[in-house]
């Protein structure tokens, strides 16, 4: 109940600071539907970069092993910097690496002094790193983690979709941080559904919110101030 309680106060929060940069004549980013901005966790915070292979992040667990070396295969969990600690070569920066970099690199470590011609494999156990929050009209709002790349519509769906009692299909806010700056854009999920606008992909630490039909908050401000079409706007 407390979770839920501050996850609504901080999206209401940020939508009057996005109400308060429009009144001031805030940036708007010409991003829609497939072209739109990727956030700060495409770094090495652990993200799906465009298409390519998941990136490592801080708190990730993954799983270790050297083929025919038992003693050196072990689960180990990603810290905050990014860093995880292995025998014999100690600290090794993870964040921000796919599977296969780090790979690549473990087994250079290991050759160079240790084994010849190690073959080292990295299973990621936990994608502690990539979580997305949904609040709102959902049947199960919650913060539920994502193990690959995932769109708006498979996100909903695994929140047990909207609450078509009470959602207002046509006012779905992402929210997201890109540039070190808030960023949100709103979708018409019937749109969406219908194949006329893009299923956006999301991405780790985006807030979806899906706004109640006849509300009078200040997301419903924001919903009437935009085009539903993606574009994402600074906060």
């Amino acid at each position: 109940m407390m979770a839920t309680t501050w996850m609504r106060s901080m999206c209401g929060l940020l939508l009057v600071l996005f109400l308060a940069s429009c009144a001031s004549g805030g940036r708007v980013a010409s991003a829609a539907g497939g072209d739109m901005p990727m956030p700060d966790t495409t770094t090495t915070t652990g993200a799906y970069e465009g298409a390519t292979d998941y990136r490592i992040g801080g708190q990730d667990l993954l799983n270790v092993s050297v083929f025919g070396v038992a003693e050196l295969s072990k689960d180990v969990r990603v810290n905050a910097k990014g860093q995880i600690s292995l025998p014999l070569i100690g600290t090794i920066l993870a964040g921000g690496r796919t599977v296969q970099e780090l790979e690549k690199e473990l087994a250079q470590k290991y050759s160079a002094t240790y084994l010849q011609n190690p073959q080292v494999s990295v299973f990621v156990k936990e994608f502690s790193s990539q979580r997305i929050t949904l609040e709102g009209a959902i049947k199960k709002p919650g913060i539920y983690p994502i193990t690959g790349k995932i769109t708006l519509l498979q996100v909903i769906a695994l929140a047990g979709g909207v609450d078509e009692r009470i959602a207002d299909l046509g006012g779905i806010v992402v929210m997201r941080q890109v540039d070190g700056k808030r960023m949100a854009a709103a979708f018409d999920l019937r749109q969406i559904r219908k194949g006329t606008l893009v299923d956006p992909q999301l991405y780790g630490d985006d807030i979806v919110v899906v706004q109640e039909s006849g509300s009078k908050t200040a997301m419903r401000r924001f919903l009437e101030s935009m085009p539903i079409l993606g574009i994402f706007s600074f906060l």
